[in-house]
């Protein structure tokens, strides 16, 4: 009986990835990654990050050595994590409390009607605003749609096709880096989002829009 042919890439390809992969200072690398990552305030996507090397680097490649810096950091204040940007340092959140001494101004707290909505928007989108009104019972005010768009969490995405053209809204790659996630598919249990959402808030940088009324509909 024959043995069984094994799949695997092509023997000029493995050669090739090799060759590379040889031919990067990985520890010079991983320098330069944790030098751009440290000192960025923004996520890097890979593409950014592949751009910091002298020569063509394969994702996985890359992947690799960013996951080897992620572990260099597992005991530390910090963590090296990806979200839907791409790769970002952070405090760890039992940090923040700490760091909150540092700058004791309290992040904006919002509305039940306007978390609702995001909510709403998170786990149904693309929605209109009449799916929305729909849902919770009540009138959504243009107010909340415009805090949730300033606060950069949710965007108009086009029209939905019927009477009017209503606007579709989604949520947008910041509101899935606030909450720290690479996928809609990692959104939390409803009632964990607004615990989240705070940290979130208190991470990002400050707002200049001023708060919502408590008792926005």
């Amino acid at each position: 009986m024959s043995e069984p042919v094994e799949q695997s890439l092509p023997s000029e390809q493995v050669t090739a990835v090799a060759e590379v992969e040889h031919a990067v200072d990985s520890v010079q690398l991983m320098r330069i990654l944790e030098a751009a990552l440290l000192t960025t305030q923004e996520p890097l996507s890979i593409a950014e990050l592949k751009r910091l090397s002298e020569v063509p680097l394969e994702t996985r490649f890359l992947e690799d050595l960013l996951q080897q810096l992620a572990d260099k950091y597992s005991d530390s204040g910090v963590e090296l994590n990806r979200v839907a940007s791409g790769w970002r340092f952070r405090a760890r959140p039992e940090m923040q409390v700490h760091l909150d001494k540092l700058n004791p101004q309290k992040p904006p707290r919002y509305s039940r009607a306007v978390l609702e909505t995001l909510a709403i928007i998170a786990y149904r989108q693309p929605v209109t605003r009449g799916d929305i009104e729909e849902i919770r019972g009540v009138a959504v005010s243009t107010q909340v749609l415009k805090t949730l768009e300033a606060r950069g969490w949710i965007e108009s995405i086009g029209t939905r096709d019927t009477p009017g053209k209503p606007a579709l809204y989604a949520t947008t790659p910041q509101f899935m880096d606030d909450l720290n996630l690479r996928t809609l598919q990692e959104l939390p249990a409803l009632e964990e989002m607004g615990t989240l959402l705070e940290a979130g808030i208190a991470e990002a940088p400050e707002s200049t829009e001023s708060e919502p009324e408590a008792n926005a509909a």
